[in-house]
């Protein structure tokens, strides 16, 4: 891998780092799951429209990008109140690993939105996070509707990164997380009615919390919201859809670690589970080390053909 990509992967593993924090912070915001995301991606977008502000970032977009770009902050906002909502009904370790699958319906989903042909190692990859997944939770399938919501939560996402894929040779990162942001809390906005009649406790809204609630949520915002998509956004300009997803498999080891050093015991899971993650770490290593190989294989073909070319 040249230096430049090394570096990028690196700060893309920093940044799953931060994303593995956020599970922890759903369990420790005492506000529901659709609660939680509006004041998260509130907060998000009146600082990033402030940054943009401050540095004279805010250029005017064509309506239709500014429309994608909204819509794409739909599918983002949709994500994490799975990804909440997963939490706040199983275990912060049960949502990532639950959200871990994203690589491989990225395997499957890349191609058609694409249109690629689908690569053998990608798909085999993701083979092997559904596997480790089935060593997980063939000894501890306790939390049947946290581990739907989460797999909801990682096609969501793998939705949301292919497409986010096509915008960052377009707008400035700063922009497009700005958008984005603003799609997601608008969406929540207008799931507000749906989900107070059919989910809501009491059948309202429940949006005053403790001075705690206030500070993880600021953190939520502006660390593990605005720094870190901001940066993933300029990662991805050089990094593939399915690169990118199948880092983020990461996300469970490195959250689940922190789950346990700050929730305690409750965390704590078996031996089965950590063999589990070992396969979806397998499958992250191995995927850098595949990629490169072919693009060695191939410069050889391309030299070959060209010497045969001049030969001829």
């Amino acid at each position: 891998m040249e230096h430049s990509n090394i570096k990028d992967y690196l700060l893309l593993h920093f940044i799953v780092f931060v994303w593995g924090f956020t599970a922890v912070l759903g369990k420790l915001i005492t506000l529901p799951a659709v609660e939680i995301v509006f004041y998260r991606t509130l907060v998000a977008s009146v600082t990033m429209l402030a940054l943009l502000y401050y540095r004279k970032q805010l250029t005017p977009l064509l309506k239709r990008e500014k429309l994608k770009l909204l819509g794409a902050g739909f599918l983002i906002g949709f994500h994490w109140i799975l990804f909440f909502a997963s939490s706040e009904v199983s275990t912060a370790s049960v949502t990532l690993a639950g959200v871990s699958t994203c690589a491989f319906w990225t395997s499957l989903l890349d191609p058609l939105v694409n249109k690629r042909k689908v690569a053998w190692f990608e798909v085999g990859l993701g083979l092997i996070v559904l596997a480790g997944l089935y060593v997980i939770f063939s000894f501890e399938f306790n939390h049947f509707w946290g581990l739907i919501m989460a797999v909801g939560a990682a096609i969501a996402a793998s939705f949301f990164t292919i497409f986010n894929g096509q915008f960052v040779g377009k707008h400035n990162a700063s922009v497009i997380t700005f958008y984005e942001m603003v799609g997601a809390c608008v969406f929540t906005v207008l799931f507000f009615p749906f989900y107070a009649l059919f989910f809501a406790e009491g059948g309202q809204l429940h949006l005053i919390g403790t001075p705690m609630d206030a500070v993880w949520l600021l953190i939520l915002s502006l660390v593990c919201t605005v720094y870190a998509y901001t940066i993933s956004v300029k990662v991805m300009r050089t990094v593939t859809p399915f690169m990118m997803n199948l880092t983020v498999n990461m996300e469970p080891i490195y959250g689940i670690a922190l789950a346990v050093v700050i929730l305690g015991d409750e965390e704590k899971m078996s031996p089965q589970f950590y063999l589990g993650t070992a396969m979806i770490l397998f499958s992250v290593v191995c995927y850098p080390l595949i990629k490169s190989i072919r693009k060695r294989k191939e410069k050889r073909k391309a030299k070959k053909a060209v010497e045969v070319t001049l030969n001829s």
